[in-house]
């Protein structure tokens, strides 16, 4: 046995490792001379020739830093129990009162009876390992809270941004993102892009991104994303790729800024653009109000009294008698008139287009509906909406402006239920009797109520004689410097005969007369064609005379609405029975104030 116990101890000394052995107590006997030396054992010290008989388990517990002391008794302890091999790390001081870490593992060597013999253990040094993993802790940790750092900073990022992998897997997303969307991030990372981005976008955006991830390289675009109430915001989206030392794709990141009002103000901008585009091209009534008569300066008192306020006005007069010029007027001396003013002639529009026409529509929303389009509304928010002829609208379109006037908010067509508010002055016109459209149940109490907040009636020309000279000369002024032609006087038969005529188109009738006279005159005194104003070449007379071919007409007109039961248009309708275009017919009527509704009987109403 002594010759066997020889040979292990000198194996024992040979390996490169601190190496022991002890009995199957635990008690050790023997260290190798690497391990002695570095504990700093004396020369004769028993340990050294494996003389050690006493001194048990916890002479070698001594040489163990203390905070190893628990789990080394414990695993040592099991190993005792069970009579099995066990393994565990721990500090080793040396003979200068340094540890250093160290490996130990201890394996039973038994007898050909299976009988217990002793221990024998290695012990190998892994304190460089040790300190390369307490840095590369240390290096972890300082990552961690970096980015940790990194994730507060981004969190509070008014910005949605989101890491994606090189293969398009959800990693990370913002708090703005998440709270946007109304996601956690774990929802966020199994939802889909396909529910996030609009129906419009998305066909686009695929193919920009499948083409960008083919050749990773930054890009940029716009889009609209989902809000977690269901509606839209337009982001600008910045995508870059992240690349490590090699060169390799390992992420993508995006970066989302919210562009919806600037883009909402470029449409608006583009489309107050395209309004006063139209203004420009349109004919003009005139540039400014004309005339001194106490009709006139009666109704400029009260335009002055009413611009200041935001009250809803109702302008009501004849054809061509200047209510778009008053409600100009109106809107350039109130507060808001450095912003838009849109102009809506109702009459104009068919009836099923004046809603997408007054509150826009939302792309799909009927056939032809190829984009969105802003509504005059939405153009006219923060300024003035001016709706002539007022009185045209549909019983529809009705209940729609009312809840503009009462919500400040409507929902474009097709748009769902989703309002859009608004802040904006209501000024509307018309040359029909409201009052009795009421009464015949063609326009609603209530929305007449709502606009008729501040009356304004507009006189017509023939109640303001004062006037028609000093407007006389400001078209003549006009025309000529734009036809290059120098006119120095007007004759008195032209003068007599133009304030004699009674005027049933107003200012824009004679605004139209004096231009044609302009165009054609060769001399350098104005004068009018006779043939152009009937009946009025002979001051009371002529009045009469024109007084009762008006009342004639008049009476052949009713005869023909009384016959078609107030219908105007159709085979049966008036204006075939008369033989004229509906448009002269509803010029006339208007002209003469004929009520066509009196002759409709109930079942011309239901039809």
């Amino acid at each position: 046995m002594d010759q066997s116990l020889d040979a292990m101890r000198a194996t024992l000394n040979l390996i490169p490792a601190h190496t022991w052995y002890a009995a199957p107590s635990g008690a050790l006997q023997f260290v190798n001379t690497r391990s002695a030396d570095y504990l700093g054992l004396p020369k004769e010290h028993p340990l050294r020739f494996g003389a050690a008989t006493s001194g048990e388990w916890d002479s070698h517990i001594a040489f163990l830093h203390q905070d190893d002391h628990d789990e080394t008794r414990r695993v040592w302890s099991t190993c005792l129990r069970t009579g099995e091999a066990g393994e565990v790390s721990f500090r080793i001081r040396n003979a200068h009162g340094e540890y250093r870490w160290f490996h130990s593992r201890a394996e039973p060597r038994r007898g050909s009876d299976d009988t217990l013999l002793c221990w024998i253990g290695v012990n190998v040094d892994i304190e460089e390992r040790k300190r390369a993993e307490q840095e590369l802790r240390e290096i972890v940790d300082t990552i961690r809270g970096q980015e940790a750092e990194l994730r507060q900073m981004l969190d509070y990022a008014p910005q949605i941004i989101v890491l994606v992998g090189p293969r398009r897997e959800r990693l990370y997303a913002n708090r703005f993102a998440l709270a946007y969307l109304g996601v956690s991030l774990e929802e966020w990372r199994t939802s889909s892009f396909l529910t996030e981005v609009h129906p419009d976008d998305f066909d686009r955006v695929k193919a920009l991104v499948d083409r960008v991830s083919a050749h990773p390289a930054d890009c940029e675009w716009d889009l609209r994303l989902r809000k977690s109430d269901g509606t839209y915001r337009w982001f600008l989206v910045r995508y870059n790729p992240l690349r490590d030392d090699h060169g390799q794709l390992i992420r993508w990141y995006l970066a989302c800024t919210d562009i919806d009002d600037r883009r909402r103000a470029e449409e608006r901008l583009q489309q107050e653009n395209v309004a006063l585009r139209e203004e420009i091209d349109k004919a003009s009534m005139f540039e400014e109000i004309v005339g001194g008569s106490p009709a006139l300066t009666a109704v400029l008192s009260q335009v002055s009294k009413v611009a200041g306020s935001d009250s809803t006005v109702l302008i009501s007069g004849e054809t061509g008698t200047g209510k778009e010029l008053v409600a100009r007027a109106i809107h350039r001396r109130s507060r808001r008139a450095s912003r838009a003013f849109v102009a809506v002639n109702c009459a104009a529009i068919p009836r099923d287009l004046i809603a997408s026409e007054l509150f826009g529509h939302e792309k799909g929303a009927f056939t032809g509906a190829l984009q969105r389009r802003l509504g005059r509304f939405e153009l006219a928010d923060g300024g003035t909406i001016f709706l002539d002829e007022v009185g045209e609208l549909a019983p529809d379109t009705q209940v729609a402006l009312l809840r503009v006037l009462q919500e400040r908010e409507f929902e474009r067509v097709g748009g769902g239920q989703h309002p859009i508010r608004v802040d904006v002055r209501v000024i509307a016109a018309t040359n029909r009797d409201l009052a009795q459209a009421v009464a015949d149940g063609t326009f609603r109490q209530d929305l007449f109520y709502r606009l008729n907040v501040f009356p304004l009636e507009i006189p017509p020309l023939r109640e303001r004689q004062e006037d028609i000279t000093v407007l006389v000369e400001y078209f003549i002024n006009r025309y000529a410097r734009k036809a290059g032609k120098t006119i120095r006087r007007v004759s008195k038969q032209t003068l007599d005969r133009l304030k004699s005529y009674p005027w049933p188109g107003n200012v824009r009738e004679l605004q139209n007369v004096i231009e044609r006279s302009v165009i054609v005159s060769d001399t350098d005194e104005f004068t009018v064609d006779g043939s152009w104003l009937p009946g009025a070449a002979g001051g009371e007379s002529r009045l009469g005379l024109f007084g009762a071919m008006s009342r004639h007409e008049k009476e052949i007109i009713e005869g023909a609405l009384r016959a078609s039961e107030g219908r105007v248009a159709g085979p049966s309708g008036a204006a075939a029975r008369l033989g004229i275009p509906r448009s002269t017919l509803e010029s006339k009527i208007r002209t003469l104030k004929i009520n066509k509704s009196r002759y409709r009987t109930p079942a011309s109403r239901r039809s």
